[in-house]
């Protein structure tokens, strides 16, 4: 029998196990949830996957709930291993235990070392197109031969459709919801007692709508491919104001639980283009979000430096605010930030658009500390831990390392958003009003942004034509002068 396997809660589906029968480790830490204020529907996910594990496993796990993880060790006298956590501090606590053996990380595709030697290879910045061509090939992932199906490694010009006129919602079956159980009920109850003796949490509670169980994740993905897919492609950068799931997976919780094994899911999407005729687009798409962003993102973690949290290099200094932080949508007039926070405030999930493009883009705009952007978007999700924001968000939405792994700040006006949406119809800004009472703050932030940042942004061929625009209008200061009386004050 092999030792003791310690999983951890981002570590729970089958393949983190090497024998059916294997002994396992299960730990509750309290701790951490005194340390930050989770919403409270990713406390309750986090909590119902680990004791539905611990319920499948039966006598095979040992489940503590202990006030921190050292407390829990202590009452285990055996040897014990554990798969490379998911954090740097994680890493560093499980390297300094005596007793722990620590193996390879699971739970992703392409191994660090594999993506290690393939960026030590490359010259100037990583780009997301170089590495998700180098893992198709590497993983023989979408191939006929040596050559991408259909002609092409990228269909995502096909893939960046505004959303149907006037439609509330995708014509698309909804997601299966899980039903909740005595499991879930009892990780109720804990949490409103852990509330009622001050731990703090944020967003409301609800109902479960993410699975907890890989039988629930294989479901979802399974109807996802079978239904839901088709349409994933032409609309995955579309927003509609009343669909927050549009036609997503919503599986990036699974991954990130462990509950799905994403190779295992970019073969199914493979086999539903090759074998039930799935649009091409919309498997590509999809296998690029798993196969391609969500490893490139998991490797450059491991392979920027560790302090990569703290670079700002755009020298943000204004704190995120408290509206923004608590997710108080009620607060906001602007009717996609408004919106997406009550989203994300009813949810604990928003799409990657209205990550980027709405939450994301404001901060950029007013210049907030992007480690302070990386724990909003952490304690915010359900989806999200260190590993994920960290380079999502200060590489790519913060802009704060300059270009290490994008060609260009991900910032834009309110024209983006109408184009993409359908918030700004009935919105009390204008999109196209820059200036004055009725001034989209996203589109006055944009060229805000651009003045602050002119003699920090490195030249860019993608950026030249708006900073070309920049230097030719007339209300600068006036633009100026309106953001800087807005201050921090919900837009």
């Amino acid at each position: 029998m092999p030792p003791r396997r310690w999983l951890f809660a981002d570590q729970l589906g089958p393949h983190f196990l090497d024998d059916r029968r294997q002994p396992v480790l299960l730990v509750e830490s309290k701790a951490v949830f005194r340390r930050r204020a989770f919403h409270r529907q990713k406390a309750h996910l986090l909590l119902s996957a680990l004791r539905h594990r611990a319920a499948e496993l039966g006598d095979q796990a040992i489940h503590l709930r202990t006030e921190t993880y050292r407390e829990a060790l202590r009452a285990v006298r055996e040897p014990l291993e554990v798969c490379h956590p998911t954090s740097r501090a994680a890493l560093r606590f499980v390297r300094g235990l005596d007793g722990v053996t620590v193996l390879p990380p699971r739970g992703f595709v392409t191994a660090i070392d594999d993506f290690a030697e393939w960026a030590d290879g490359r010259r100037g910045a990583l780009r997301l197109d170089a590495f998700y061509r180098f893992a198709r090939q590497h993983h023989r992932v979408l191939l006929d031969g040596d050559e991408p199906v259909g002609g092409r490694w990228s269909l995502d010009p096909e893939n960046r459709q505004p959303p149907p006129k006037e439609a509330g919602r995708l014509d698309v079956p909804p997601p299966p919801m899980p039903r909740e159980d005595d499991i879930d009920a009892e990780v109720r109850t804990d949490l409103d007692r852990w509330e009622r003796e001050g731990i703090r949490f944020v967003g409301r509670d609800g109902p479960r709508r993410f699975p907890a169980t890989t039988k629930e994740a294989r479901a979802r993905l399974r109807h996802f491919l079978r239904h839901r897919l088709p349409r994933f492609g032409p609309y995955e950068d579309a927003m509609l104001s009343t669909d927050p799931w549009m036609a997503h997976s919503l599986l990036s919780s699974s991954f990130n639980l462990g509950l799905l094994d994403p190779l295992e899911a970019v073969r199914a999407a493979e086999q539903a283009y090759r074998g039930q005729g799935a649009p091409l687009a919309s498997v590509e798409g999809f296998v690029r979000q798993v196969l391609g962003w969500r490893d490139f993102i998991w490797n450059l973690y491991w392979y920027f430096e560790p302090d990569y949290q703290g670079t700002n290099r755009l020298a943000a200094r204004r704190s995120v605010p408290d509206w923004f932080r608590d997710l108080d949508a009620d607060a906001v007039q602007a009717r996609c930030l408004s919106g997406v926070l009550a989203d994300l405030r009813d949810h604990g999930w928003v799409h990657h658009i209205p990550r980027l493009m709405v939450l994301g883009n404001y901060g950029l705009q007013r210049g907030w500390r992007p480690a302070e952007m990386v724990d909003f978007f952490h304690r915010s999700f359900v989806d999200g831990y260190v590993w994920v924001m960290t380079v999502n968000v200060v590489g790519m939405s913060q802009y704060a390392d300059l270009g290490r792994m994008t060609t260009k700040p991900y910032a834009a006006g309110g024209s983006y958003i109408n184009r993409m949406s359908d918030y700004c119809g009935s919105c009390r800004y204008d999109p196209k009003q820059r200036a004055g009472e009725n001034a989209c703050p996203y589109t006055a932030g944009y060229w805000a942004f651009l003045d602050r940042n002119r003699d920090r942004m490195p030249a860019n061929a993608r950026m030249a034509r708006q900073m070309a625009q920049l230097n030719r209008l007339r209300d600068v200061d006036e633009i100026l002068a309106q953001e800087h009386r807005r201050g921090a004050s919900p837009p």
